[in-house]
């Protein structure tokens, strides 16, 4: 058992997956950072300087405790979705960037046949000689 899997995971498509995966991984966390860090502040500013990750519409009040400590209430964070939305669609678009590259790259080549160079030099002195020899 311990060799089938060894056998499996040695093979190259679960490799590559391992690999695509944490690639993933670590993408995901640059496009997370541009959408909240860059795209979002510029879109707030634009809008009339909204802050996105503050958009929320209160369900229930936050409560204080005697201590001081404060637990937030329910809350429907539609600003955040609104982010997580345009992280989707950023990574969307490159993935089918990427997709589109990859299969014009791997499309196979359609190779014309070559057109036709007609009779040698050969073929037309035959030709001719077999002519010649019909003659009376």
């Amino acid at each position: 058992m311990l060799q089938e899997f060894k056998a499996f995971i040695m093979k190259g498509n679960v490799l590559e997956l391992a690999v695509a995966v944490i690639i993933a991984g670590a993408f995901g966390a640059i496009v997370t950072s541009m959408t909240a860090d860059i795209i979002m502040p510029i879109v707030g500013l634009v809008v009339g300087g909204v802050d996105f990750t503050e958009l929320a519409i209160q369900l229930s009040p936050d409560v204080v405790a005697a201590d001081g400590t404060v637990t937030e209430g329910a809350a429907i964070r539609y600003g955040i979705f609104i982010q997580r939305v345009i992280d989707f669609l950023i990574v969307a678009f490159i993935v089918f960037m990427i997709v589109r590259s990859y299969n014009k790259m791997t499309a196979p080549k359609v190779v014309e046949p070559a057109p036709d160079p007609g009779p040698t030099e050969k073929d037309i002195l035959i030709e001719i000689r077999d002519q010649l020899a019909k003659r009376p």
